[in-house]
């Protein structure tokens, strides 16, 4: 009689993930957030804002629109205000009665919102907005983007993944007045009123910041909008940012009034400023030291800074060497924040206190918090566990979670648990990480997958792509290497200089130690795959490992001189990494491609700004006039982040095109009764 098999993740299952995201707090006692999933018959991501009570009451959807997300509760908790998309459209603001009612669109800003907050006294909306330049992006009708005029650009930084060209679509801020949800709605003119003016549908915005330059992390004060920007003589050439105030009150230009709050520190060294928080007269953010270059950056965490809101010497609150802060709030009260801390691949929750000091908030061991909020009395956290992409948890002295919306997850499939694993590199270093055995007799085939960055780490919370491998009855095996985020400063930058050397020695090595400790791995067949950074370190593995079945190098960094005004970043991330020329050359798995013996699929996206497409094409073709069993795979309309958030079709598909090529050359054993795998 055949095994009966514990159904796990398939790729047909992505439209089963719910992310929970953006929480925030009601006073009266109940949070909102924004519950997202792919669809495949819409091709898209849709989404609703759900009503969670604290006491564990049943949640309930509060807004029905194509993509709702990140609710903001205004201070007098009268409004709920969020970004609304159609199909196809880009995201808008909207108000709604947090009582309950139909949401009012309070912008039509040509390229979307990305961020807002209330004013204090809940009047007011401060958004940032790209504005686009006259004639581009549809601004006139019948100009489409291949009869738009030639772009003159003259700085390093022109492009971003994601965004395209930046010059020409800078983000500002913006104000409005909040809309009476209650008022009367606007009507479109027809007829011989509809050629006598323009129909107003949404208030009227006032830009409040211009020039050739990006807002971003806002934060509000009853008289200033806080942002972030990088307006210095010289910025083409840094990676510094700092604090900026931005008057409210009516001016007679675009950017009148706006006054530095932060600049370089007392010795000189820059820093990339992230997340103001306003605590009365204080502000709170998080930045990352670039030194006196303003170029540093491999390996450098996240610190928590406090300076007063009227400008001056920043104070350092944290170490960078020891705590990466990923990300910073506002915890209700006034006076402190919320963070989360970045450590051994989850998100650790903390308040930070008026005096600087971190509070940490208890999550459930394998738990990482991806989203917080807070009234100065509770705090709610987004958080992923092992076995689902998001629920709302309440912190405090324990973890209670109120939100199952990994349900139907659940009940068509079970999630492998990982296995924590730490080893030791040959030169003594620990190398820490996870193993998932797929249900059923092994031995299994293994699986390598190596992570992006590749100051980033993997985790042992619930992921798509490693779930999908071992449901397909595969042992995966993923550690943080050397130069991985959240062990440390030291740790991050053990690879300055020398990618390839000591994250190879280590992937190696946890490889090794996961398949002589954990049961049921078969270590004389085993792939290796990864993307971006890890698509590096695959392709300069099996340049000089010829161990490996076969092997996928995904949306690689192949070639850190061709890197070099190709990508978004090539203008410092090459020579940050890599000590010169020479290095960079010898550090490039591109030049190594006639080594190459292992069977490889080359996948990219079309529209890929941070590792372009032509790398992936010189790879594979480098491959293929070595004589290696090689195929390209290449995906229109998607950029870096497709295994994240591309179109959800895509995304199946991807999943399907690597499973198909680990079929072919690194098949699953049959079931003992002769028939296919489960998966």
């Amino acid at each position: 009689m055949a095994t009966v098999m514990v159904p796990t993740m398939h790729p047909t299952h992505l439209e089963l993930l719910r992310s929970v995201t953006s929480p925030a707090l009601h006073p009266d006692g109940w949070a909102v957030a924004a519950v997202t999933r792919p669809d495949f018959a819409a091709d898209a991501y849709v989404g609703q804002l759900w009503r969670i009570p604290l006491d564990s009451s049943p949640p309930r959807r509060i807004t029905r629109g194509f993509l709702d997300r990140e609710p903001r509760i205004s201070p007098d908790g009268e409004l709920i205000a969020f970004l609304r998309a159609a199909a196809g459209g880009r995201p808008q603001l909207a108000v709604v009665p947090a009582s309950g009612g139909e949401p009012v669109l309070v912008t039509d800003a040509p390229l979307g919102v990305s961020e807002f907050d209330f004013t204090p006294d809940s009047s007011r909306l401060v958004f940032i907005a790209a504005v686009p330049e006259p004639g581009r992006y549809g601004t006139v009708e019948g100009v489409g983007a291949g009869a738009e005029d030639p772009r003159r650009l003259t700085g390093l930084q022109v492009r971003m993944n994601g965004r395209g060209w930046l010059p020409d679509q800078r983000r500002h801020v913006f104000v409005v007045d909040v809309p009476d949800p209650f008022g009367e709605p606007p009507v479109t003119p027809v007829g011989r009123s509809a050629t006598e003016a323009k129909p107003v549908l949404v208030p009227t915005a006032r830009q409040l910041t211009s020039g050739d330059h990006d807002h971003q992390s806002l934060a509000v004060t009853p008289t200033e909008a806080i942002v972030v920007s990088a307006r210095h003589r010289g910025r083409e050439f840094d990676l510094r940012a700092d604090l900026f105030a931005v008057p409210l009150s009516p001016a007679p230009d675009a950017d009148a009034g706006v006054r530095a709050i932060t600049g370089p520190l007392a010795d000189g060294r820059l820093l990339a400023a992230l997340s103001p928080v306003v605590a009365g007269e204080t502000l709170f953010f998080r930045a990352v030291d670039c030194g006196t270059s303003g170029r540093e950056f491999v390996g450098v965490d996240s610190a928590l800074y406090r300076v007063p809101l009227a400008g001056g010497e920043p104070e350092l609150l944290t170490d960078p060497a020891t705590t990466d802060l990923m990300d910073l709030r506002p915890d209700g009260s006034g006076t402190g924040a919320l963070v989360v801390i970045g450590e051994r691949g989850v998100g650790v929750a903390a308040r930070a206190l008026a005096d600087g000091s971190l509070d940490r908030l208890a999550v459930p061991s394998c738990c990482s918090v991806v989203g917080i909020a807070g009234d100065g009395r509770t705090v709610v956290a987004a958080v992923a566990t092992p076995d689902s992409p998001g629920e709302l948890f309440v912190l405090g002295e324990g973890a209670r979670v109120l939100t199952d919306f990994g349900a139907a997850l659940h009940e068509a499939t079970a999630a492998v648990p990982p296995v924590e694993l730490v080893a030791t590199a040959p030169d003594g270093a620990q190398v820490h990480g996870w193993v998932l055995v797929p249900p059923g007799p092994g031995p299994h085939p293994v699986l390598l997958t190596i992570h992006g960055g590749p100051f980033a780490s993997y985790g042992p919370c619930f992921f798509d792509e490693v779930q999908t491998w071992a449901g397909a009855g595969y042992a995966v095996v993923m550690c943080n290497p050397r130069g991985s985020s959240g062990y440390g400063e030291a740790h991050g930058r053990a690879i300055e200089g020398a990618m390839g050397d000591r994250d190879a020695v280590d992937v190696l090595a946890f490889l090794d130690h996961a398949i002589a400790r954990v049961p049921g791995l078969d270590g004389d067949r085993v792939g290796v795959m990864g993307g971006s950074y890890g698509g590096y370190l695959t392709a300069w593995l099996i340049a000089h490992e010829h161990r490996f079945a076969a092997a996928v190098v995904e949306r690689a960094y192949l070639d850190p001189r061709s890197f070099v005004g190709a990508s978004d970043i090539g203008w410092f991330f090459p020579a940050g990494y890599h000590r010169d020329k020479a290095g960079m050359d010898a550090q490039s798995p591109l030049l190594l491609a006639d080594q190459v013996r292992t069977p490889t699929l080359v996948l990219h996206s079309e529209e890929d700004l941070r590792c372009p497409l032509a790398e992936a094409l010189r790879y594979y073709t480098e491959l293929r006039l070595a004589g290696v069993e090689s195929e390209l795979l290449v995906f229109p309309g998607e950029n870096h982040e497709l295994s994240r958030s591309g179109r959800p079709v895509h995304r199946r598909q991807r999943l399907e095109a690597i499973l198909s090529w680990w079929a072919r050359y690194l098949p699953v054993a049959a079931s003992p009764d002769g028939g296919a795998p489960a998966v």
